[in-house]
């Protein structure tokens, strides 16, 4: 099973920016957290990490996505979840099945603007405020949801 886990801007240094609200550990530990959740079911799950802070970049991902056939996609669009209608769009016709990561909890948010996601009604589900675990906790929503024993 071909999963993407696809960045938006600003979450190129996960483990360097801002410890106290991310983390501090990157992208690297996806992998392990992934195995230890998994556990025997991640032998089924290919991942493919990409990161970009030009939303541009991570529609003509998502578009390449779709062109691969990739089963699903785990996606932090950092401030795009908020603002970019163009995601929204694109996740909308690819249909690719797709889970909405956010390290912090975003629902926590004073700004009204950061507890609005218009990509949330074109995913299976939101994942916020679990750290980097929530990225393992996505793709296991995407194994159950696809089938995979």
């Amino acid at each position: 099973m071909d999963i993407l886990v696809l960045n938006g801007p600003n979450l190129g240094h996960l483990g360097q920016r801002q410890p106290d609200v991310y983390g501090v550990l990157g992208m690297e530990a996806v992998p392990d957290l992934v195995r230890s959740v998994l556990g025997a079911q991640a032998d089924v799950v290919q991942l493919t990490f990409f990161q970009s802070n030009s939303e541009g970049a991570l529609i003509d991902r998502l578009e390449l996505a779709w062109q691969n056939t990739i089963h699903g996609i785990v996606f932090n669009a950092g401030a795009y979840t908020h603002t970019s209608l163009a995601v929204a769009d694109c996740l909308a016709w690819i249909k690719i099945p797709c889970v909405e990561v956010h390290i912090s909890n975003v629902h926590a948010r004073t700004t009204p603007l950061r507890q609005t996601s218009l990509m949330a009604r074109h995913c299976l589900g939101s994942i916020a405020g679990f750290g980097l675990l929530g990225y393992a906790l996505a793709v296991q929503a995407l194994v159950q949801h696809l089938g995979q024993p």
